[in-house]
């Protein structure tokens, strides 16, 4: 992986440098055309200007004079220097060649434009020469007169040499460039693919199974580190779960096995008695009807405690006043049977957050619980309480527990006692009620007796200060 990537980066450097070295080279081109070009005129006219004399007179003497000056320009590395009289003919050239003087340049479209009293300048193919020429071509003015012309070209490949020196500089600085962007990318590969490595490590022995792996945090990029926190928080709540699962496995196989193995041996004894004595088959099978109640309200609330612990609403509000009223007043005929006075008391109105239903559901568990253990003649009360933190009691006037009792009130299958009704999941249920909605239980003792069950919850948004 870090060997991709530092290739990657190069591959990604050298298009980059592809991509402004093709047009910086188109660019240099130009600027160096124009440079010569305006060097050429700036030399043609200093020509122009001691020609002045000798296309008036084109007295010997003076063509003479001209001609020699056109040959020390072309000797100090300028181009070649054709001039020309009125007509277009040449008249002094810097070849070494004298038949060049006295041809017909007013063909040439650039000589006939500066005939013509217009400077001439650009690039063109010479046929007589067989290459691009870069040309520039100025007339020579006396008074109001244009009494000839002078033309300076040079080989186009003079601008494509020099571009290309141009280039090489910029090559050079370029391969530099490329070599400093692969040292970086071995620098940098380390630090992003190392970490990545741990990581992906840390995944696979993860989905093979091993919980306890971890990722590095200490190192790398901040994203990287941030990754990496958030998989180990990911591995912690995974590992958490697993455990969770299997407690609640082994406590529910641990609950079910006794009254299975009771129902089973309660249908046993029923057939071997249904012949000899059918009413003492009759008692068995009633006894293994109640089995099966309990059976059924075991696996109920194993039931009700998974969909607790597995919420998938997120919280909204709710009032906890109007639920403490209702579920009062669905609890008040069973708890008036049982002679217990049921009472809801407290703020008329708590907004707080919890997920649906669950305020329903924990008030039944701790009204379910409180009525247990409640004696008769005794109140039983529901208070609500507004405020930064909403809350919600469940007070009895019954035994209350023991400090031991009370660390273990929350685990399930608990029982303060082998005489206590019930599965010992409804507390349980609460916690994770609570849990899933942001809130906190917790239970005391009531002053001189009985039990506090108050879960607090966090306020509805329109609720906060």
């Amino acid at each position: 992986m870090r060997w991709r990537f530092m290739a990657m980066v190069m591959v990604i450097t050298a298009l980059v440098l592809i991509v402004q070295t093709v047009p910086l080279a188109q660019y240099l081109r130009t600027v160096e055309t124009d440079r010569l070009i305006t060097g050429l005129e700036r030399d043609a006219f200093v020509l122009a200007g001691r020609s002045e004399e000798a296309l008036e007179s084109l007295a010997e003497e003076d063509l003479a004079s001209v001609a020699q000056a056109s040959q020390d320009y072309r000797d100090a590395g300028g181009g070649r220097v054709v001039i020309t009289d009125a007509t277009g003919t040449a008249v002094v050239t810097s070849d070494d060649d004298e038949s060049a003087v006295g041809g017909d340049y007013s063909t040439r479209p650039e000589v006939a434009q500066a005939l013509e009293g217009t400077i001439a300048a650009g690039s063109r193919f010479s046929q007589t020469l067989g290459e691009d020429l870069v040309f520039v071509a100025v007339p020579v003015i006396s008074g109001e007169d244009i009494v000839g012309a002078v033309r300076l070209t040079y080989p186009a490949s003079v601008v494509d040499e020099e571009v290309a020196e141009r280039l090489s500089v910029i090559g050079i600085v370029a391969l530099l460039t490329l070599a400093m962007a692969g040292i970086a990318g071995v620098v940098f590969s380390g630090t992003v693919t190392r970490p990545l490595r741990v990581l992906t490590a840390a995944t696979e022995r993860l989905a093979a199974g091993d919980l306890s792996a971890r990722a590095e945090t200490g190192r790398g990029a901040p994203e990287l580190v941030q990754l990496s926190s958030t998989f180990n928080r990911m591995a912690d709540r995974l590992a958490a779960l697993i455990d969770e699962q299997r407690a609640f496995a082994a406590d529910a196989s641990h609950q079910l096995r006794t009254p299975l193995t009771a129902l089973r041996l309660k249908l046993e004894r029923a057939r071997e008695l249904i012949e000899a004595d059918p009413a003492g088959a009759a008692d068995r099978l009633a006894a293994a009807e109640r089995e099966t109640d309990r059976l059924v309200t075991i696996v109920e609330g194993l039931l009700a405690l998974g969909r607790a612990g597995t919420p998938t609403a997120r919280p909204v509000p709710v009032d906890l006043a109007a639920a403490a009223h209702d579920r009062v007043a669905q609890w008040e005929p069973l708890a008036s049977e049982s002679g217990v006075r049921l009472e809801a008391e407290g703020a008329d109105r708590a907004a707080a957050l919890a997920i649906p239903t669950a305020v329903e559901q924990i008030i039944d568990n701790l009204v379910d619980n409180a009525l247990a253990v409640s004696p008769e003649g005794s109140t039983l009360r529901v208070a609500v309480t507004a405020g930064e933190r909403p809350a919600l009691s469940v007070i009895d006037e019954g035994p209350g527990m023991s400090d031991d009792d009370l660390a273990r009130a929350f685990d399930r299958f608990w029982r303060g006692s082998s005489t206590t009704p019930g599965t010992g999941l409804g507390l349980a249920i609460v916690a994770e009620l609570a849990r899933a909605s942001g809130a906190e239980v917790t239970l005391r003792r009531g002053d001189p007796r009985g039990l506090i069950a108050t879960v607090t919850f966090l306020p509805a948004p329109a609720d906060r200060p």
